[in-house]
């Protein structure tokens, strides 16, 4: 019984302390965007300047490709949480 009773109270405590890291995802969330932006931003200057050879602009270009995706992603997984914390 006493351990059931300490399963219940673990239960609890992980229940209520879930959403502050939940939160705390949202703000690496924005800690990403934010370094993303800044690497987007020395790849445009890189482009405006056209001083790189074609596989290495093509690589620079592939992963700010990639750094796009991601952050659609993370901003459509917050939207789908924000919903369901809006039910």
């Amino acid at each position: 019984m006493r351990r059931l009773l300490k399963g219940i109270a673990v239960a609890l405590a992980l229940g209520f302390a879930l959403p502050t890291f939940a939160q705390s995802n949202r703000v690496n969330d924005k800690a990403k965007d934010v370094r993303d932006s800044a690497k987007n931003t020395a790849d445009d200057a890189q482009d405006k300047m056209g001083t790189d050879s074609g596989t290495h602009k093509a690589k620079r270009h592939a992963k700010k490709k990639v750094r796009n995706a991601k952050k659609s992603a993370r901003d459509t997984k917050n939207d789908a949480k924000d919903k369901m914390d809006n039910k």
